[in-house]
């Protein structure tokens, strides 16, 4: 099986690895090849998307699947939540069985949140973890400036997405943030 996962940038780009391990570790014998194919920091709309997804699914190295991963904080007012983000990508792509629209409440970075000791230990700070379920961290202050803020504060290293992501990954069990941000 072949799977193709449409991400917005270099932050999903990073999670790459981790899936992977996590996936691997429950699916044994039957791992699918799994490609992250990144849009240059935002997921195509309407039309475009369509054909995106048209031409991964159609061709001599057609995919079996095509999974769109989008954050809802998007610099737009294109999605009011995580629910209307996948309903107007599915609608967009139309009746497609093999097209499988995601979205992060806010913003990828929320998955990250579950490892704040991690971020402390990294930033060089004791910045207390905001409070509530990490998707529920609202616009006004997303997970990512709070991933930002507690660099910042800790004033060792500047938070750098594509560098850090995988670091504060790498060492964390990915089922903590399955748990918290379903």
């Amino acid at each position: 099986m072949k799977i193709a996962i449409l991400v917005e940038g270099e932050t999903e780009m990073a999670f790459k690895t981790k899936l992977q391990e996590f996936l691997k570790s429950r699916l044994e014998q039957r791992m699918p090849r799994i490609r992250f194919i990144p849009q240059g920091g935002r997921l195509p709309k309407e039309e475009k998307l369509r054909r995106v997804v048209e031409n991964l699914l159609t061709g001599k190295d057609a995919y079996d699947a095509v999974i769109a991963l989008t954050d809802v904080y998007t610099g737009t007012n294109d999605f009011t939540d995580a629910a209307d983000a996948k309903a107007k990508m599915a609608a967009w792509v139309g009746n497609n069985p093999k097209f499988y629209p995601h979205a992060a409440q806010y913003d990828f970075e929320a998955w990250l949140l579950p490892f704040w000791p991690t971020l402390q230990k990294l930033a060089g700070h004791n910045k207390s973890a905001p409070r509530g379920a990490p998707e529920q961290v609202n616009h006004t202050n997303p997970p990512s400036k709070r991933i930002k803020d507690i660099f910042e504060s800790g004033g060792l290293q500047s938070y750098d997405k594509p560098s850090h992501d995988p670091r504060i990954l790498r060492k964390n069990d990915l089922m903590v943030a399955v748990n918290l941000c379903p």
